[in-house]
Protein backbone atom coordinates (compact mmCIF):
# COMPACT_ATOMS: atom_id res chain seq x y z
CA UNK A 1 0.00 0.00 0.00
CA UNK A 2 1.44 3.38 -1.02
CA UNK A 3 1.92 6.23 1.38
CA UNK A 4 -0.87 8.78 1.18
CA UNK A 5 0.36 12.22 0.14
CA UNK A 6 -0.53 15.07 2.45
CA UNK A 7 -2.09 18.15 0.88
CA UNK A 8 -2.81 20.81 3.49
CA UNK A 9 -2.25 24.11 1.74
CA UNK A 10 -5.03 25.93 3.61
CA UNK A 11 -3.58 24.91 7.00
CA UNK A 12 -0.09 25.91 5.87
CA UNK A 13 -1.38 29.29 4.69
CA UNK A 14 -3.31 29.76 7.94
CA UNK A 15 -0.18 28.97 9.98
CA UNK A 16 1.87 31.53 8.05
CA UNK A 17 -0.83 34.19 8.45
CA UNK A 18 -1.11 33.53 12.20
CA UNK A 19 2.67 34.02 12.48
CA UNK A 20 2.44 37.29 10.57
CA UNK A 21 5.02 36.20 7.99
CA UNK A 22 5.21 36.89 4.28
CA UNK A 23 5.65 33.98 1.91
CA UNK A 24 9.29 34.95 1.41
CA UNK A 25 10.05 35.10 5.14
CA UNK A 26 8.15 31.87 5.79
CA UNK A 27 10.03 30.07 3.00
CA UNK A 28 13.36 31.22 4.45
CA UNK A 29 12.39 29.91 7.88
CA UNK A 30 11.54 26.53 6.34
CA UNK A 31 14.70 26.50 4.18
CA UNK A 32 12.74 26.07 0.96
CA UNK A 33 12.32 28.18 -2.16
CA UNK A 34 9.48 30.68 -2.53
CA UNK A 35 7.99 28.89 -5.59
CA UNK A 36 8.00 25.60 -3.68
CA UNK A 37 6.12 27.17 -0.77
CA UNK A 38 3.63 28.78 -3.14
CA UNK A 39 2.95 25.41 -4.78
CA UNK A 40 2.37 23.73 -1.39
CA UNK A 41 0.05 26.51 -0.20
CA UNK A 42 -2.03 26.07 -3.36
CA UNK A 43 -2.02 22.26 -3.08
CA UNK A 44 -0.07 21.81 -6.28
CA UNK A 45 2.47 19.86 -4.24
CA UNK A 46 2.09 17.74 -1.10
CA UNK A 47 3.73 18.88 2.12
CA UNK A 48 7.04 17.06 2.41
CA UNK A 49 8.36 15.41 5.55
CA UNK A 50 11.27 17.89 5.56
CA UNK A 51 8.82 20.81 5.68
CA UNK A 52 6.80 19.17 8.46
CA UNK A 53 10.02 18.66 10.46
CA UNK A 54 10.98 22.30 9.90
CA UNK A 55 7.54 23.43 11.09
CA UNK A 56 7.98 21.46 14.29
CA UNK A 57 11.55 22.64 14.94
CA UNK A 58 11.06 26.30 14.03
CA UNK A 59 7.57 26.97 15.35
CA UNK A 60 6.67 24.06 17.63
CA UNK A 61 3.96 23.12 15.14
CA UNK A 62 1.53 20.39 16.21
CA UNK A 63 1.60 17.83 13.41
CA UNK A 64 -1.89 16.62 14.35
CA UNK A 65 -3.20 19.97 13.09
CA UNK A 66 -2.60 18.65 9.57
CA UNK A 67 -5.22 15.91 10.07
CA UNK A 68 -7.92 15.77 7.42
CA UNK A 69 -10.82 15.57 9.86
CA UNK A 70 -12.02 19.14 9.25
CA UNK A 71 -11.94 18.62 5.50
CA UNK A 72 -13.90 15.40 5.68
CA UNK A 73 -16.52 17.02 7.88
CA UNK A 74 -16.87 19.87 5.43
CA UNK A 75 -17.18 17.47 2.48
CA UNK A 76 -19.99 15.66 4.31
CA UNK A 77 -21.74 18.93 5.11
CA UNK A 78 -21.38 20.12 1.51
CA UNK A 79 -22.73 16.84 0.12
CA UNK A 80 -25.80 17.10 2.33
CA UNK A 81 -26.45 20.71 1.41
CA UNK A 82 -26.00 19.93 -2.29
CA UNK A 83 -28.46 17.05 -2.07
CA UNK A 84 -31.11 19.77 -1.94
CA UNK A 85 -33.34 19.56 -5.06
CA UNK A 86 -32.31 23.15 -5.73
CA UNK A 87 -28.99 21.78 -7.05
CA UNK A 88 -30.46 18.86 -8.99
CA UNK A 89 -28.92 19.94 -12.29
CA UNK A 90 -25.81 21.61 -10.94
CA UNK A 91 -24.42 19.50 -8.10
CA UNK A 92 -20.61 19.38 -8.32
CA UNK A 93 -18.69 16.11 -8.27
CA UNK A 94 -17.22 14.72 -5.08
CA UNK A 95 -13.73 15.60 -6.31
CA UNK A 96 -14.74 19.25 -6.61
CA UNK A 97 -16.07 19.24 -3.05
CA UNK A 98 -12.80 17.82 -1.77
CA UNK A 99 -10.93 20.58 -3.62
CA UNK A 100 -13.10 23.22 -1.94
CA UNK A 101 -12.61 21.68 1.51
CA UNK A 102 -8.86 21.46 0.97
CA UNK A 103 -8.06 24.62 -1.00
CA UNK A 104 -10.80 27.03 -0.02
CA UNK A 105 -12.42 26.05 3.30
CA UNK A 106 -13.57 29.63 3.94
CA UNK A 107 -15.56 29.49 0.71
CA UNK A 108 -17.06 26.16 1.79
CA UNK A 109 -18.12 27.59 5.15
CA UNK A 110 -19.61 30.64 3.45
CA UNK A 111 -21.63 28.40 1.10
CA UNK A 112 -22.92 26.34 4.02
CA UNK A 113 -23.92 29.50 5.87
CA UNK A 114 -25.76 30.71 2.76
CA UNK A 115 -27.57 27.40 2.37
CA UNK A 116 -28.58 27.42 6.04
CA UNK A 117 -30.01 30.90 5.57
CA UNK A 118 -31.95 29.65 2.54
CA UNK A 119 -33.31 26.67 4.49
CA UNK A 120 -34.29 28.83 7.43
CA UNK A 121 -36.08 31.29 5.18
CA UNK A 122 -38.02 28.53 3.43
CA UNK A 123 -39.04 27.04 6.76
CA UNK A 124 -40.29 30.40 7.95
CA UNK A 125 -42.21 30.95 4.72
CA UNK A 126 -43.88 27.56 5.12
CA UNK A 127 -44.82 27.78 8.78
CA UNK A 128 -45.19 31.50 9.56
CA UNK A 129 -47.02 33.04 6.62
CA UNK A 130 -48.86 35.48 8.79
CA UNK A 131 -45.63 36.75 10.28
CA UNK A 132 -44.31 37.79 6.90
CA UNK A 133 -46.74 40.70 6.81
CA UNK A 134 -45.48 42.01 10.13
CA UNK A 135 -41.83 42.04 9.12
CA UNK A 136 -40.89 39.77 11.99
CA UNK A 137 -39.33 37.07 9.85
CA UNK A 138 -35.65 37.64 9.07
CA UNK A 139 -33.54 35.30 6.93
CA UNK A 140 -30.39 33.73 8.25
CA UNK A 141 -29.19 30.79 10.24
CA UNK A 142 -30.92 30.25 13.55
CA UNK A 143 -28.87 31.16 16.63
CA UNK A 144 -28.88 27.51 17.72
CA UNK A 145 -27.47 26.37 14.38
CA UNK A 146 -24.82 29.10 14.45
CA UNK A 147 -23.64 28.00 17.90
CA UNK A 148 -23.76 24.34 16.92
CA UNK A 149 -21.52 25.02 13.95
CA UNK A 150 -19.13 27.04 16.10
CA UNK A 151 -18.43 24.04 18.34
CA UNK A 152 -18.54 21.70 15.34
CA UNK A 153 -15.71 23.44 13.54
CA UNK A 154 -13.72 23.90 16.76
CA UNK A 155 -13.63 20.09 17.05
CA UNK A 156 -15.69 20.54 20.23
CA UNK A 157 -12.47 21.61 21.99
CA UNK A 158 -11.93 25.16 23.29
CA UNK A 159 -8.28 25.23 24.35
CA UNK A 160 -8.24 28.42 26.43
CA UNK A 161 -11.35 27.47 28.39
CA UNK A 162 -10.21 23.86 28.86
CA UNK A 163 -6.81 24.88 30.23
CA UNK A 164 -8.37 27.53 32.47
CA UNK A 165 -10.64 24.87 33.99
CA UNK A 166 -7.69 22.56 34.57
CA UNK A 167 -5.76 25.35 36.32
CA UNK A 168 -8.85 26.27 38.36
CA UNK A 169 -9.19 22.77 39.86
CA UNK A 170 -5.49 22.05 40.25
CA UNK A 171 -4.87 19.14 42.62
CA UNK A 172 -8.19 19.58 44.42
CA UNK A 173 -11.38 17.61 44.05
CA UNK A 174 -14.21 19.31 42.23
CA UNK A 175 -16.15 19.68 45.50
CA UNK A 176 -13.17 21.34 47.20
CA UNK A 177 -12.65 23.66 44.22
CA UNK A 178 -16.33 24.65 44.29
CA UNK A 179 -16.27 25.32 48.05
CA UNK A 180 -13.08 27.40 47.81
CA UNK A 181 -14.36 29.41 44.83
CA UNK A 182 -17.70 30.21 46.47
CA UNK A 183 -15.89 31.25 49.65
CA UNK A 184 -13.52 33.55 47.73
CA UNK A 185 -16.49 35.05 45.88
CA UNK A 186 -18.42 35.44 49.15
CA UNK A 187 -21.31 33.53 47.62
CA UNK A 188 -23.69 31.57 49.84
CA UNK A 189 -24.89 28.20 48.56
CA UNK A 190 -28.50 27.20 49.30
CA UNK A 191 -30.25 23.93 48.50
CA UNK A 192 -34.00 24.20 47.95
CA UNK A 193 -36.44 21.42 47.13
CA UNK A 194 -37.53 22.86 43.79
CA UNK A 195 -38.20 20.50 40.90
CA UNK A 196 -38.77 23.35 38.38
CA UNK A 197 -35.66 25.52 38.85
CA UNK A 198 -32.26 23.78 38.80
CA UNK A 199 -30.09 26.85 39.40
CA UNK A 200 -30.59 30.53 40.20
CA UNK A 201 -28.17 33.24 41.29
CA UNK A 202 -29.05 36.46 43.13
CA UNK A 203 -26.24 38.98 42.47
CA UNK A 204 -27.54 41.42 45.06
CA UNK A 205 -27.54 38.93 47.92
CA UNK A 206 -24.63 36.87 46.53
CA UNK A 207 -26.70 33.72 46.85
CA UNK A 208 -26.52 30.65 44.60
CA UNK A 209 -29.58 28.42 44.88
CA UNK A 210 -29.53 24.85 43.57
CA UNK A 211 -32.35 22.33 43.49
CA UNK A 212 -31.86 19.61 46.09
CA UNK A 213 -33.99 17.29 43.92
CA UNK A 214 -31.39 17.39 41.14
CA UNK A 215 -28.79 14.58 41.15
CA UNK A 216 -25.45 15.41 42.79
CA UNK A 217 -23.52 15.44 39.46
CA UNK A 218 -26.02 17.98 38.14
CA UNK A 219 -25.62 20.19 41.22
CA UNK A 220 -21.82 20.07 40.88
CA UNK A 221 -22.07 20.95 37.21
CA UNK A 222 -24.43 23.86 37.79
CA UNK A 223 -22.27 25.28 40.59
CA UNK A 224 -19.23 25.18 38.29
CA UNK A 225 -21.28 26.80 35.52
CA UNK A 226 -22.09 29.75 37.78
CA UNK A 227 -18.47 29.99 38.94
CA UNK A 228 -17.41 30.22 35.29
CA UNK A 229 -19.80 33.14 34.74
CA UNK A 230 -18.51 34.92 37.86
CA UNK A 231 -14.76 34.29 37.55
CA UNK A 232 -14.07 33.68 33.84
CA UNK A 233 -16.31 36.29 32.24
CA UNK A 234 -13.40 38.02 30.47
CA UNK A 235 -12.13 34.72 29.04
CA UNK A 236 -15.60 33.71 27.86
CA UNK A 237 -16.22 37.12 26.29
CA UNK A 238 -12.83 37.08 24.52
CA UNK A 239 -13.64 33.66 23.06
CA UNK A 240 -17.05 34.91 21.94
CA UNK A 241 -15.46 37.96 20.31
CA UNK A 242 -13.29 35.70 18.17
CA UNK A 243 -16.34 33.68 17.07
CA UNK A 244 -18.02 36.78 15.56
CA UNK A 245 -21.60 35.57 15.92
CA UNK A 246 -24.22 37.18 13.72
CA UNK A 247 -26.65 37.99 16.54
CA UNK A 248 -26.64 38.79 20.24
CA UNK A 249 -28.92 35.81 20.79
CA UNK A 250 -26.38 33.42 19.27
CA UNK A 251 -23.67 34.99 21.44
CA UNK A 252 -25.79 34.53 24.57
CA UNK A 253 -26.47 30.90 23.71
CA UNK A 254 -22.78 30.30 23.03
CA UNK A 255 -21.89 31.84 26.40
CA UNK A 256 -24.05 29.19 28.07
CA UNK A 257 -22.21 26.57 26.03
CA UNK A 258 -18.79 27.91 27.05
CA UNK A 259 -19.78 28.04 30.74
CA UNK A 260 -21.01 24.46 30.40
CA UNK A 261 -17.70 23.57 28.76
CA UNK A 262 -15.81 25.06 31.71
CA UNK A 263 -18.00 23.14 34.13
CA UNK A 264 -17.39 19.80 32.41
CA UNK A 265 -13.66 20.47 32.07
CA UNK A 266 -13.45 21.38 35.77
CA UNK A 267 -15.37 18.30 36.83
CA UNK A 268 -13.13 16.13 34.66
CA UNK A 269 -9.75 17.92 34.21
CA UNK A 270 -8.17 17.14 30.85
CA UNK A 271 -4.86 15.45 31.70
CA UNK A 272 -6.16 13.35 34.59
CA UNK A 273 -9.34 12.41 32.77
CA UNK A 274 -7.45 11.38 29.61
CA UNK A 275 -5.20 9.14 31.71
CA UNK A 276 -8.20 7.62 33.49
CA UNK A 277 -10.03 7.06 30.20
CA UNK A 278 -7.08 5.13 28.80
CA UNK A 279 -6.48 3.08 31.97
CA UNK A 280 -10.16 2.05 32.26
CA UNK A 281 -10.44 1.45 28.49
CA UNK A 282 -13.17 4.08 28.38
CA UNK A 283 -15.46 2.36 30.86
CA UNK A 284 -18.10 5.07 31.23
CA UNK A 285 -19.51 3.74 34.51
CA UNK A 286 -16.07 3.60 36.15
CA UNK A 287 -15.26 7.11 34.93
CA UNK A 288 -18.61 8.40 36.19
CA UNK A 289 -17.95 6.91 39.64
CA UNK A 290 -14.37 8.25 39.76
CA UNK A 291 -15.33 11.82 38.90
CA UNK A 292 -18.78 12.02 40.45
CA UNK A 293 -20.27 12.72 37.05
CA UNK A 294 -23.22 11.40 35.08
CA UNK A 295 -22.87 9.02 32.16
CA UNK A 296 -23.91 11.78 29.77
CA UNK A 297 -21.32 14.17 31.21
CA UNK A 298 -18.61 11.53 30.82
CA UNK A 299 -19.61 10.69 27.25
CA UNK A 300 -19.69 14.37 26.31
CA UNK A 301 -16.28 14.95 27.91
CA UNK A 302 -14.77 12.09 25.91
CA UNK A 303 -15.86 13.91 22.74
CA UNK A 304 -13.81 16.98 23.76
CA UNK A 305 -10.44 15.24 24.16
CA UNK A 306 -8.89 16.95 21.14
CA UNK A 307 -6.03 18.93 22.74
CA UNK A 308 -3.15 19.35 20.24
CA UNK A 309 -0.31 17.03 21.18
CA UNK A 310 -2.44 15.11 23.69
CA UNK A 311 -5.51 13.90 21.83
CA UNK A 312 -7.70 11.09 23.07
CA UNK A 313 -9.36 8.44 20.95
CA UNK A 314 -11.48 10.23 18.33
CA UNK A 315 -15.13 9.50 19.10
CA UNK A 316 -18.57 10.65 18.10
CA UNK A 317 -21.17 11.66 20.67
CA UNK A 318 -24.86 12.24 20.15
CA UNK A 319 -28.01 12.66 22.22
CA UNK A 320 -31.49 12.03 20.81
CA UNK A 321 -34.96 12.37 22.27
CA UNK A 322 -37.74 9.83 21.96
CA UNK A 323 -38.89 11.36 18.68
CA UNK A 324 -35.44 10.75 17.20
CA UNK A 325 -34.50 14.44 17.17
CA UNK A 326 -30.79 15.04 17.68
CA UNK A 327 -30.33 17.50 20.57
CA UNK A 328 -26.53 17.21 20.96
CA UNK A 329 -23.95 16.01 18.50
CA UNK A 330 -20.26 16.02 17.73
CA UNK A 331 -17.97 13.77 15.77
CA UNK A 332 -14.18 13.65 15.70
CA UNK A 333 -14.52 10.58 13.44
CA UNK A 334 -15.50 10.33 9.79
CA UNK A 335 -19.10 9.67 10.85
CA UNK A 336 -21.09 12.89 10.46
CA UNK A 337 -24.67 13.45 11.53
CA UNK A 338 -27.47 14.74 9.39
CA UNK A 339 -28.00 18.48 9.66
CA UNK A 340 -31.57 18.25 8.44
CA UNK A 341 -34.10 15.53 9.19
CA UNK A 342 -33.69 12.49 11.41
CA UNK A 343 -30.82 10.05 11.80
CA UNK A 344 -30.71 6.55 10.34
CA UNK A 345 -33.38 4.36 12.04
CA UNK A 346 -31.07 1.33 11.92
CA UNK A 347 -28.65 2.97 14.35
CA UNK A 348 -28.75 1.44 17.84
CA UNK A 349 -29.22 4.78 19.61
CA UNK A 350 -32.92 4.61 18.72
CA UNK A 351 -33.40 1.26 20.48
CA UNK A 352 -31.80 2.34 23.76
CA UNK A 353 -35.22 3.36 25.11
CA UNK A 354 -36.36 -0.28 24.83
CA UNK A 355 -33.72 -1.55 27.28
CA UNK A 356 -33.42 1.08 30.04
CA UNK A 357 -30.34 0.97 32.22
CA UNK A 358 -28.27 -1.12 29.79
CA UNK A 359 -25.52 -0.38 27.31
CA UNK A 360 -26.31 -1.57 23.78
CA UNK A 361 -23.41 -2.46 21.47
CA UNK A 362 -23.48 -2.38 17.70
CA UNK A 363 -20.96 -3.00 14.97
CA UNK A 364 -21.95 -0.75 12.10
CA UNK A 365 -20.75 0.15 8.62
CA UNK A 366 -21.57 3.39 6.78
CA UNK A 367 -21.98 3.62 2.99
CA UNK A 368 -18.39 4.84 2.59
CA UNK A 369 -17.17 1.49 3.96
CA UNK A 370 -15.97 2.82 7.34
CA UNK A 371 -16.75 0.55 10.28
CA UNK A 372 -17.60 1.62 13.82
CA UNK A 373 -18.17 0.36 17.33
CA UNK A 374 -21.35 2.08 18.52
CA UNK A 375 -22.66 2.28 22.11
CA UNK A 376 -26.07 3.49 23.21
CA UNK A 377 -27.68 4.04 26.61
CA UNK A 378 -30.85 5.70 27.86
CA UNK A 379 -30.59 8.60 30.34
CA UNK A 380 -33.23 10.53 32.28
CA UNK A 381 -33.32 14.14 33.45
CA UNK A 382 -35.64 15.70 36.00
CA UNK A 383 -38.20 14.09 38.23
CA UNK A 384 -37.71 14.22 41.99
CA UNK A 385 -41.36 14.68 42.81
CA UNK A 386 -44.76 13.26 42.02
CA UNK A 387 -45.81 14.35 38.54
CA UNK A 388 -42.58 16.28 38.05
CA UNK A 389 -41.63 16.22 34.37
CA UNK A 390 -39.07 13.60 33.38
CA UNK A 391 -37.06 14.09 30.19
CA UNK A 392 -35.82 10.90 28.56
CA UNK A 393 -32.96 10.78 26.11
CA UNK A 394 -30.62 8.25 24.58
CA UNK A 395 -26.92 8.92 24.23
CA UNK A 396 -24.70 7.39 21.58
CA UNK A 397 -20.93 7.09 21.66
CA UNK A 398 -18.58 5.33 19.31
CA UNK A 399 -15.29 5.11 17.51
CA UNK A 400 -13.89 3.76 14.27
CA UNK A 401 -13.21 0.06 14.48
CA UNK A 402 -9.43 0.55 14.44
CA UNK A 403 -9.77 2.04 17.95
CA UNK A 404 -12.28 -0.52 19.26
CA UNK A 405 -9.62 -2.36 21.26
CA UNK A 406 -9.28 0.80 23.39
CA UNK A 407 -12.86 0.35 24.59
CA UNK A 408 -13.87 -2.27 27.13
CA UNK A 409 -17.16 -2.60 25.25
CA UNK A 410 -15.40 -4.31 22.35
CA UNK A 411 -14.59 -7.38 24.46
CA UNK A 412 -16.25 -10.49 23.08
CA UNK A 413 -17.08 -8.94 19.70
CA UNK A 414 -15.60 -10.37 16.53
CA UNK A 415 -14.55 -7.20 14.74
CA UNK A 416 -12.87 -9.24 11.99
CA UNK A 417 -16.19 -10.73 10.83
CA UNK A 418 -17.56 -8.51 8.06
CA UNK A 419 -21.02 -10.07 8.41
CA UNK A 420 -21.25 -8.82 12.01
CA UNK A 421 -21.47 -5.19 10.86
CA UNK A 422 -24.91 -3.72 10.27
CA UNK A 423 -25.40 -1.36 7.35
CA UNK A 424 -26.36 2.13 8.56
CA UNK A 425 -26.46 5.51 6.84
CA UNK A 426 -26.50 9.20 7.67
CA UNK A 427 -30.03 10.08 6.59
CA UNK A 428 -32.36 8.68 3.99
CA UNK A 429 -32.18 11.74 1.74
CA UNK A 430 -28.43 11.33 1.10
CA UNK A 431 -27.96 7.60 1.75
CA UNK A 432 -27.05 5.72 -1.44
CA UNK A 433 -28.20 2.29 -0.22
CA UNK A 434 -30.96 1.06 -2.51
CA UNK A 435 -31.88 -2.11 -0.61
CA UNK A 436 -32.63 -0.67 2.84
CA UNK A 437 -35.89 -1.98 4.28
CA UNK A 438 -36.20 0.99 6.68
CA UNK A 439 -35.91 3.70 4.07
CA UNK A 440 -38.47 6.45 4.78
CA UNK A 441 -38.04 8.34 1.51
CA UNK A 442 -36.05 7.82 -1.67
CA UNK A 443 -32.58 9.27 -2.10
CA UNK A 444 -32.44 12.62 -3.83
CA UNK A 445 -31.18 12.89 -7.38
CA UNK A 446 -31.92 9.23 -8.13
CA UNK A 447 -34.38 7.95 -10.68
CA UNK A 448 -37.27 5.84 -9.36
CA UNK A 449 -39.05 3.02 -11.14
CA UNK A 450 -42.58 2.15 -10.03
CA UNK A 451 -44.27 -1.08 -11.04
CA UNK A 452 -47.99 -0.99 -10.20
CA UNK A 453 -48.27 -4.74 -10.59
CA UNK A 454 -45.57 -5.58 -8.06
CA UNK A 455 -44.93 -4.62 -4.44
CA UNK A 456 -41.71 -5.28 -2.56
CA UNK A 457 -40.56 -3.95 0.80
CA UNK A 458 -40.37 -0.51 -0.82
CA UNK A 459 -43.00 0.62 -3.36
CA UNK A 460 -40.30 1.62 -5.85
CA UNK A 461 -36.93 0.61 -7.26
CA UNK A 462 -34.02 3.03 -7.14
CA UNK A 463 -32.14 3.13 -10.42
CA UNK A 464 -28.52 4.17 -10.84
Amino acid sequence: MGVQKLYAGAKLRETRTDLGLTQKAFAEKLSISLPYLNQMENNHRPISSAVILALVQEFGFDVSALAIGDGERMVTDLREALADPLFKDAAPALLDLRLVATNAPAVGRAFLALHRAYMQTNERFASLDEALDTGEVRPGASPWEEVRDFFHYCDNYIDAVDRAAERFVGDRSADAAIADALSDLEVTLRLVADDTKIRSFDPANRTLTLSSTAPLPTRRFQALHQIALLTKADLLDATLDLARFQSDQARDIAKIGLANYFAGASLMPYTAFLTAAKSTRHDLEKLAHTYGASLEQVAHRLSTLQRPGAKGVPVFFVRVDQAGTITKRHSATRLQFARYGGACPLWNVHTAFETPGQFIRQLAETPDGVRYLCLARDVTHGGGAWRAPVRRYAIGLGCEISHAVDFVYSDGLDTSDASAFEAIGISCRICPRTDCHQRSLPPLERTLQIDHNRRQTLPYDVLD
